[in-house]
């Protein structure tokens, strides 16, 4: 089952969109793999002491982006394909670039000299 024992919630952001991106980022991290169960909606929104619709939200979505299966009465579990695996992984990677650019640019950073900081970074 889907450990959430590392989950941090901040201020500023939906809480179902935390555990959307929690859930995202352990795929990438590979953490989080094809066939691994979730945590039920009620055991969920009770660790995390959030409303059971907020955790409700968080799944519906993940199912809507093909990234779990629910059935009655069942539990929820993980379908995870190299493409969709893809997917995700560009999808957090352009957030993060617009997240890091806006920020390069809201300090006063040119283009050339945002470049140079990455690059003394990147190893």
């Amino acid at each position: 089952m889907i450990s959430f024992e590392t989950f941090v919630m901040e201020d500023g952001m939906a809480i179902y969109l935390q555990i959307l991106q929690y859930i995202k980022r352990g795929i990438i991290a590979g953490t989080i793999v094809d066939g691994d169960e979730l945590p039920s909606r009620r055991m969920l929104s009770a660790l995390l002491g959030v409303n059971p619709n907020t955790v409700h939200k968080a799944y519906r979505m993940l199912e809507e982006e093909g990234l779990i299966a629910s059935h009655s009465g069942a539990k929820s579990c993980m379908v995870l394909t190299a493409e969709t695996i893809e997917t995700v992984r560009a999808e957090l990677l352009e957030g993060d670039a617009v997240n890091i650019v806006t920020a390069m640019k809201q300090m006063g950073l040119s283009k050339a000299e945002a470049l140079q900081l990455l690059e003394r970074y990147w190893d």
